[in-house]
């Protein structure tokens, strides 16, 4: 993002303007707040009248996304392109969350039947943990799970132990 851009600079100074605004400040000068500033999608109840934000806030922000182009970078994210430029790959963050019917295609291959072959044999593993019918290196079943990963991050792990 260029911070030199005119929604980056309206958004900075926007900023400023209500860095050091209570938050019952904010509430003082807009009974409506707990009413206008939230918003529903699906079950998800969002609440963010008690953030430090104003409806120009939104509008700053929303302008700052237009500039940017990020409806056309979530778009990329769902199509598969290699937007990913430091390992040249996909960012396929959706493909694991995508319904069974659902197709995201790299390079013409369908990588939501491969995502769910993957969670399958995840979730069969952890049955049989849970059941028993796994155990481990002493023939006992298994009680206390540490970590057990698939490849990917392992910052959270290491977060936990550290």
């Amino acid at each position: 993002m260029n911070i030199d851009s005119p929604a980056w600079q309206a958004a900075a100074k926007h900023y400023q303007e209500i860095r050091a605004t209570n938050l019952r400040q904010l509430f003082d000068d807009d009974a409506d707040r707990g009413s206008t500033l939230n918003l529903e999608a699906g079950e998800l109840y969002l609440d963010y009248s008690k953030n430090r934000l104003t409806a120009e806030t939104i509008t700053r922000l929303l302008a700052l996304a237009e500039e940017s182009g990020l409806r056309a970078r979530i778009d990329a994210m769902f199509d598969g392109p290699r937007i990913n430029v430091t390992e040249n790959r996909p960012v396929l963050h959706v493909a694991l969350r995508a319904p069974r019917d659902q197709h995201i295609y790299v390079d013409g291959h369908d990588v939501v039947a491969d995502v769910h072959a993957v969670l399958d044999r995840m979730a069969t593993f952890s049955e049989q943990v849970r059941s028993g019918s796994w155990t481990g290196y002493t023939g006992k079943r298994i009680r206390n799970v540490i970590n057990i990963g698939i490849g990917g991050s392992d910052l959270g792990p290491a977060m936990a132990y550290e």
